[in-house]
């Protein structure tokens, strides 16, 4: 039986890197798989998944207003997919995860999202909010802080370094922008003063 499954973390946690080897492992197979990723972020090009580590592929990029079920579907039928993956989960609308569960559900194929789960106030983005409640499984991937505990939360420095405590809830970047800590850590830094 087919699933939805929500793999999540913060940034910099290799959920890219989870993506591509898996999607890597069904392609050395034979199989077909389809990867979307958020069209917002271009960080390695428009349409492209890219790691730390140097891996990439190409992918399709997604809108909100973007119907996924009728795509994949639609995708499906020229020829099978095994497997689906979504990279940038966390930027999908609520009803594009009803759709993805859709495609597990009633076409068969398993969906594999990887995302962050909360923003840098440490509040649900909308894509991780439906996932955490419909997924089949949910699959932390783990990082640490600097102190070696778990991190589960990121801040996010301006371009100066600053901590940023208020603004928009999406601003694509990556280690330059954004710093993995415990609560403990992300709890100091953006109630000091």
């Amino acid at each position: 039986m087919a699933k939805l499954y929500f793999h999540y973390a913060t940034m910099n946690a290799g959920k890219s890197t989870m993506l591509l080897q898996a999607s890597y492992n069904y392609r050395e197979r034979g199989m077909r798989t389809a990867i979307f990723t958020a069209s917002l972020d271009d960080r390695a090009g428009r349409g492209r998944v890219a790691s730390r580590i140097g891996l990439s592929s190409d992918a399709i990029p997604f809108e909100p207003s973007d119907d996924l079920f009728m795509g994949i579907e639609a995708m499906h039928r020229e020829e099978p997919i095994a497997c689906v993956f979504v990279d940038e989960a966390q930027f999908l609308s609520p009803e594009q995860v009803w759709q993805l569960a859709r495609i597990s559900d009633r076409v068969g194929i398993p969906v594999m999202t990887y995302g962050l789960r909360t923003d840098f106030q440490g509040k649900l983005f909308p894509g991780s909010l439906e996932l955490l409640a419909i997924a089949d499984e949910l699959r932390e991937v783990r990082t640490i802080c600097h102190c070696g505990r778990k991190a589960t939360m990121v801040v996010r420095l301006d371009e100066d370094g600053k901590l940023v405590r208020e603004g928009a809830q999406v601003d694509v970047g990556g280690s330059e922008k954004y710093v993995s800590l415990c609560r403990r850590h992300w709890e100091d830094q953006m109630h000091c003063d």
